[in-house]
């Protein structure tokens, strides 16, 4: 098994059990993806299994981030190795949006 989760206040808690490789990063994003899908919950916490999380866990996380972002969905990481974006918004859209391409 690869992640866990639980429903809270509309707010769906995956946990990745361990950090990903390259052989089970895809099986992890499209098992977020398909609770995203499931549950429908309004914000998405993905906590992470490790303080330096694997290239491959981060890519999952991303590709779980884009799939809430296209939903309107916010998606949040936690734990000691966590990206520093927080929402679904796009790191540096807002500047790109004032500021032109």
């Amino acid at each position: 098994m690869l992640i866990s989760h639980t429903m809270q206040d509309d707010a769906l808690r995956v946990k990745l059990l361990r950090d990903l490789d390259v052989t089970t990063r895809a099986a992890a994003a499209l098992a977020i993806e398909a609770l995203v899908f499931a549950h429908r919950p309004s914000r998405v916490l993905v906590e992470l299994a490790t303080p330096t999380p694997s290239p491959a866990s981060l890519s999952a996380i991303a590709r779980a981030r884009r799939m809430c972002q296209s939903l309107g969905i916010p998606i949040a990481a936690t734990g000691p190795g966590a990206p520093s974006w927080a929402s679904h918004e796009a790191p540096g859209a807002e500047a790109e949006a004032t500021h032109g391409p």
